[in-house]
């Protein structure tokens, strides 16, 4: 970068001083006379010629003026021409080898510091080496692939009660955590940072550090908070060099430095990249609270267990897709699913006998690296990436590649590895951009060309690679093949950071709220959060919110700090968060209402990132004329824009407009000729609660009224007259058939 900067200042002073040649310009800015040189000029320039005719030949200058002209030697009149490319060619040649040499010499006077610094450690005696294999031994159960924490807490335990300082700093943090096995103890953290931060131990001094920025066990305060966390990065602590990375960042307490930010995130981005295997790692899932709660219907990435039966069922049946899938999952973990390499090779292993070339390919990955269970085998790596990679496999190719670039269990040779990277990355195999791309940033095996290798490393980083934002970060940082960018470097820089082991602690967080442990889940998103993690961020606001800490005065404290969260997450670009910002200043939560607070956060969320509930949001403020000024016609538009992005507010969306369609119509009316009702006389306005109790009581005696009973009316009906007894025996004269025949009443006869 150096030798760059060198190259076009020298370029630029060459090329400065023949256009002033040409054409030099007065003070006023008009052109001066200027007359070519000739060659009493070029001999005065190069020592030759008389002294007295220099001094008739050169121009006059002020002696006050600040500025001195000094005509440049015309190189079109040299008896041998020479070209200006030539001649810059030389001058950057001189100045590189004038660079290597500074170079070396820089690195001299460095390790000569280092070796004078460097002080005889004192040797431990036996009961101190015995202690810290005890302390080593709980790191190594607390670090593996497969953490055991409940044998790392006993190991700790011991060695710290032997007082071995990082063992007890180690288990302040558990207690302040809350994590694992261990109840919430913020005042015996609180004694064990301060005591061991008086030893100088870096770990302490984070630990201080983030009790006084987020005010756990003590009062807030931001500026111990930033002295402790810059001793603890003086120190090389990897959270404290987070912290203070973001807080730059993001102007936290302190001024907005672009530059430190990219010291310090720079520094946690190469342990991370020093640590990332060919497998990439662990996948590391993040989950918001806020997104599984509103969006239950929405899968939050998390396989269910009945899920992963059912393609266990079909793995155990031979089916070959369900037994690779299941391999990938163990392999890279995530999902809900740990990272376990032996199980991978077991389903791997059933998929390479049925002949799948994946399986063949992650089987060559997964001897190639080994792991805590598995021993690395070249020969076994070789025989299934060569198989995996005749089938045309790119995961196969570019670890073939691997092994000829590296010479591992083949002789290195970099035109075999050039040639399978770029046949895995014409399928656009991930790892075939990434090792393209280191091989023209190191100019291996091929010409280097920063350009190139941008550009295969920008593929790799589409794939989300971590080597790939690395280095992409490090390109940004000092300019190679592009113009520098410090924000851009410090955005690739700050991912790969947000990457390392510890980020699984996000979803240790998550388990401990899914298993309502909701003190702890919190203290670990708030600890994440110093970090500058968003997700953390939102999470910590969100249990804030919800009240269910009990670890502050009043759930108003809660809401304060909440809107401190919700406004760090904001400001990495969570929608979810600006809208809760709205409404935060709409509600007055934790601050005063403010509706031109509140309205800047819901626009914020609709133009930047087309959320549908900031864009209705937006449109009531705009009905109803709150923190702006009432436009119906903006209103529907933004109810407009709300259904078009999501399918949900169409509902809400289709009220909002037949609401307005009736505001509308109201105000139609009002404008119309018989508006003239609503113009009331003063007295009759000022006295309306009179008139409408009038109006009411009228309305409920009518509706009594109308329910009053029905009226009966008795109707008297004729009393039936009793019927003559039947003759026992006919009357003689009569026939027989007419002698049950009753007689009819006088009145009825005709």
């Amino acid at each position: 970068m150096k030798n760059i900067w060198i190259a076009q200042a020298i370029f630029l002073i060459i090329l400065g001083s023949a256009v002033w040649s040409v054409n030099p310009q007065g003070p006023d800015g008009t052109a001066t006379k200027s007359t070519p040189p000739s060659e009493s000029n070029l001999r005065k320039h190069t020592g030759g010629g008389d002294s007295a005719d220099e001094s008739e030949e050169t121009p006059s200058q002020d002696s006050n003026s600040p500025i001195k002209l000094v005509k440049a030697p015309d190189l079109s009149q040299e008896r041998e021409p020479q070209k200006v490319s030539d001649m810059i060619s030389d001058i950057l040649e001189k100045h590189n080898l004038w660079i290597e040499k500074m170079e070396e010499e820089i690195k001299e006077i460095d390790s000569v510091n280092q070796e004078s610094k460097a002080e005889p450690e004192r040797e431990l005696t036996e009961e101190e080496i015995l202690v810290q294999n005890v302390y080593e031994t709980g790191m190594k159960y607390l670090n593996k692939t497969y953490p055991n924490r409940e044998q790392a807490i006993i190991s700790l335990e011991n060695a710290a009660s032997y007082g071995h300082p990082k063992a007890r700093a180690q288990m302040a943090w558990f207690r302040l955590l809350g994590i694992p096995y261990l109840h919430l103890d913020h005042k015996y953290a609180y004694d064990t940072f301060t005591e061991l931060s008086n030893e100088g131990l870096p770990e302490a001094h984070t630990g201080l550090g983030f009790m006084n920025a987020a005010g756990i066990g003590v009062n807030v305060s931001q500026a111990k908070a930033l002295v402790h966390y810059t001793m603890a990065a003086l120190g090389d602590d990897t959270f404290a060099q987070m912290a203070l990375g973001y807080r730059y960042w993001a102007g936290i307490s302190v001024t907005s430095s672009c530059e430190k930010a990219l010291d310090f995130y720079r520094k946690v981005a190469t342990k991370v990249a020093s640590e990332v295997t060919f497998s990439g790692g662990a996948a590391i899932h993040r989950i918001r609270l806020l997104d599984e709660v509103e969006n239950s219907g929405i899968s939050s990435g998390i396989l269910d267990n009945d899920l992963i039966e059912y393609y266990q069922l079909l793995a155990d049946k031979g089916d070959v897709q369900a037994q690779v899938g299941l391999g990938q999952l163990h392999y890279q973990g995530g999902r809900g699913i740990p990272l376990d390499h032996h199980k991978a090779l077991q389903y791997f292993s059933q998929g390479a006998v049925a002949g799948n070339a994946i399986a063949m390919a992650y089987l060559g990955k997964i001897y190639l690296e080994g792991s805590d269970t598995i021993k690395a085998d070249n020969m076994t790596a070789l025989k299934y990436f060569k198989k995996a990679a005749e089938l045309g496999n790119p995961v196969g190719q570019s670890g073939l590649g691997i092994m000829y670039l590296q010479g591992k269990g083949v002789p290195k040779d970099t035109a075999k590895a050039l040639s399978y990277f770029t046949q895995a990355a014409d399928q656009g195999w991930v790892d075939g951009h990434l090792q393209l791309g280191n091989m023209y940033f190191s100019g291996v095996g091929v010409k280097r060309d920063f350009k190139m290798a941008y550009k295969y490393f920008n593929l790799a980083s589409q794939s989300g690679h971590v080597l790939a934002f690395y280095n992409l970060g490090q390109m940004h940082a000092i300019g190679l093949g592009m113009i520098r960018s410090c924000p851009t470097a410090v955005e690739f820089f700050k991912n790969v950071a947000e990457r390392g082991k510890w980020g699984e602690h996000l979803m240790l967080a998550h388990q401990e709220y899914k298993s309502h442990k909701i003190k702890t889940s919190f203290m670990v998103n708030a600890f994440m959060a110093e970090l500058g993690y968003e997700v953390a961020q939102s999470n910590a606001a969100f249990l804030l919110d919800r009240g269910d800490i009990d670890l502050f005065k009043d759930h108003t404290e809660e809401l304060v700090r909440a809107l401190q969260y919700w406004g760090r997450a904001a400001a990495q670009g969570y929608s979810a968060a600006q809208v809760k910002l709205g409404d935060y200043h709409y509600y007055g939560l934790g601050t005063s209402v403010d509706y031109e607070t509140a309205a800047a956060y819901y626009r914020m969320a609709s133009d930047q990132q087309h959320n549908a509930q900031a864009m209705f949001n937006l449109g009531y403020m705009h009905e109803q004329g709150l923190g702006m000024q009432r436009d119906w016609h903006l209103a529907k538009r933004c109810y407009d824009l709300a259904a078009e992005t999501s399918n949900d507010a169409k509902v809400p969306v289709a009220l909002a407009l037949l609401k307005l369609q009736l505001l509308f119509k109201y105000e139609s009316f009002r404008n119309s000729p018989l508006g003239i009702i609503f113009q009331l006389d003063e007295n009759i306005a000022s006295n309306w609660d009179l008139y409408l109790i009038t109006i009411l009581t009228l309305i409920l005696g009518f509706t009594i009224w109308l329910m009053r009973p029905p009226h009966q009316e008795q109707q008297q009906r004729p009393e039936p007259r009793p019927e003559p007894p039947l003759p026992q025996q006919p009357a003689p004269g009569l026939p027989a058939d007419n002698a049950r025949r009753p007689v009819p009443p006088e009145d009825e006869v005709q």
